[in-house]
């Protein structure tokens, strides 16, 4: 009987052992879990802060966008094109220009037309100073035409009418004349201006009458 007792005894002690055991196995592993989940979210926040923290930076280096109050904020940045377009505008614009110096400055050779005295002429005398140098086919109609307009319009209208035409459109012809005797310099031959682009004439190496 003491013998069963003991055996009975010990059974319990070690199932009360196992039990403990299994509690206590249990209670580290879900402090093990609570302590990787405070870690994930730990690590989380640092990584939170530290894409705000880039995203941040990142916003200071970018431009500030300036948008028009009369268009629309659709997320494009139209202002980048509009700056594009007008930096290739303005560079176009001064090559140009350099080429028409170059021009200018170039010394005149045997046989060249003396831009400034077609400038001049051209300038003083409307399309008629264009026969200078200018090409044939458009210098002289647009002198005839210029005789016989400037004098029926004299005949009808006073003078003071007149003068602001005058003002804007003399100039403009004034030029003409200068592109016309640079072109004639450039091909050794008239030129046509309009209709063409002059640019592409000073570049080109066809010869028009």
């Amino acid at each position: 009987m003491v013998a069963d007792d003991d055996h009975a005894v010990r059974e319990r002690l070690a199932a009360l052992e196992a039990e403990v055991k299994a509690d206590a196995d249990a209670q580290r592993a879900r402090k093990q879990a609570a302590m990787d989940k405070l870690r994930a979210q730990q690590q989380d926040q640092v990584e939170l802060r530290r894409r705000q923290a880039e995203l941040h930076g990142t916003q200071k280096r970018l431009p500030a966008t300036r948008h028009r109050k009369d268009e629309p904020d659709d997320g494009d940045d139209h202002d980048d094109d509009g700056v594009g377009s007008d930096l290739g505008g303005a560079l176009e614009l001064a090559h140009r220009a350099n080429r028409v110096k170059n021009e200018l400055q170039k010394p005149p050779k045997q046989g060249d037309k003396s831009w400034v005295k077609s400038g001049l002429a051209s300038a003083l005398l409307g399309p008629v100073g264009w026969l200078y140098a200018g090409s044939w086919r458009e210098a002289v109609p647009a002198a005839v035409a210029y005789l016989a307009l400037g004098t029926l319009a004299l005949k009808i209208l006073p003078l003071l009418l007149l003068w602001p035409v005058f003002m804007i459109g003399l100039p403009l012809s004034g030029l003409a004349g200068v592109v016309y005797a640079l072109q004639y310099n450039k091909k050794g031959s008239r030129q046509r201006l309009f209709g063409k682009d002059p640019a592409k004439q000073l570049k080109s190496g066809r010869r028009e009458v």
